[in-house]
């Protein structure tokens, strides 16, 4: 199976399976010196783990990293890294391979168990092997050492729309995202999405959502014109996340609905004679290149397709079937995909930060 690395200086290649003993990435391109340790990386990855509460899967992971190589004490006795290539592991420690048995030999709708079988003639059932969203957890560690290469860079996200209910933007608290489980920077919001959510829950269904992640202090100038758009880089890291099926930049595809006299954003001249930009419509991206406004990406993730109500599905020897999945599932798989979208767009930056410096300088 090919195609498990993506960045250009910033490169990082996921490894491991769902059900697996472990999983791990390797990121290659990480400059030396970075005071890097263990608790810089797992501070994120708490976020994202399963088991936190009733609206996200109750599969109980730890998902403790560990560094394995590329760093080193200095004498004054800091961890710094050393260039080389720096490898993470999470071992799985909560595998309940037996809940996928009895769909061995079915497909289910919705996820990739068809299209796997298409491809390589084989497929892991248990949890989905490599397309499980447990993969994502070595993106999230990545996405902690991509935030140490941007000075001054910060990287947040949040959920903005569970199902058909959208936060109210004029109550935006980004302090908010850590007092409730949905990672909502709307109080208001948030107590509506539990009920609903719950409901959702006990039903043994699912919904989709909509994650925004906002990255602040980008500098301008990161980017190229035509194949190496930082916008267009955001959007690929972002689509290859489990299960998301729509990415944004800006005021993404709400420009459709505007003229040219709203959506262009104004300038004028600040302290020091720097550009002032009067709006941020176009998400902190012009031509590509960063503008040095926030750079603003918005992707939608569909619903978690693993629900309890059957589903017309057929088997590998072609019986028409009916496919139920049991096991631990997110009703709303967008919660845990907020630290994964902002580790992706820190990952996208940091790339392009170091290629920017190659090309360019300082």
């Amino acid at each position: 199976m090919s195609h498990n690395t993506f960045g250009h200086l910033f490169r990082v290649t996921t490894w491991g399976e769902s059900h697996g003993p472990a999983i791990g990435c390797v990121i290659d391109g990480c400059p030396p010196l970075i005071p890097l340790t263990e608790a810089d990386i797992q501070g994120y990855l708490d976020k994202r783990k399963p088991g936190q509460s009733k609206f996200t899967t109750q599969r109980r992971e730890p998902d403790q990293v560990k560094i394995l190589s590329g760093v080193m004490v200095d004498d004054d006795g800091i961890q710094k890294t050393t260039g080389t290539p720096i490898s993470l592991m999470i071992e799985n420690t909560d595998q309940r391979s037996k809940d996928y048995s009895e769909i061995k030999e079915r497909y289910r709708p919705g996820h990739a168990d068809f299209t796997y079988d298409a491809k390589y003639g084989i497929r892991d059932y248990r949890g989905g092997g490599r397309s499980s969203a447990r993969e994502t957890a070595m993106r999230v560690a990545a996405g902690a050492v991509a935030r140490k290469i941007v000075p001054g860079v910060q990287v947040r996200g949040a959920l903005v729309q569970i199902g058909p209910h959208r936060i109210n933007r004029d109550n935006w608290d980004w302090a908010e995202i850590d007092n409730n489980p949905f990672f909502c920077p709307d109080k208001e919001t948030a107590a509506l999405w539990a009920d609903y959510l719950d409901g959702i829950r006990k039903k043994g269904s699912s919904i989709g959502a909509v994650i925004e992640v906002v990255a602040e202090g980008v500098p301008a100038g990161l980017g190229a014109p035509i194949y190496a758009k930082l916008d267009q880089d955001i959007a690929s890291l972002l689509m290859s996340i489990n299960a998301v099926k729509g990415v944004e930049i800006g005021n993404g595809f709400a420009a459709a609905e505007l003229t040219g006299e709203e959506n262009a954003d104004e300038m004028r001249l600040g302290a020091n004679n720097q550009p002032v930009f009067l709006s941020n419509n176009a998400g902190g991206v012009l031509g590509g290149i960063s503008s040095g406004e926030p750079v603003v990406a918005r992707f939608a993730v569909k619903p978690t397709s693993s629900i309890l109500t059957p589903r017309q599905s057929i088997t590998k020897s072609g019986e028409e079937v009916d496919v139920m999945t049991k096991g631990r599932h997110d009703p709303c798989v967008g919660i845990r995909a907020v630290p994964v979208g902002e580790a992706m767009v820190a990952c996208a930056v940091a790339d392009h930060y170091l290629r920017h410096r190659g090309q360019v300088g300082d």
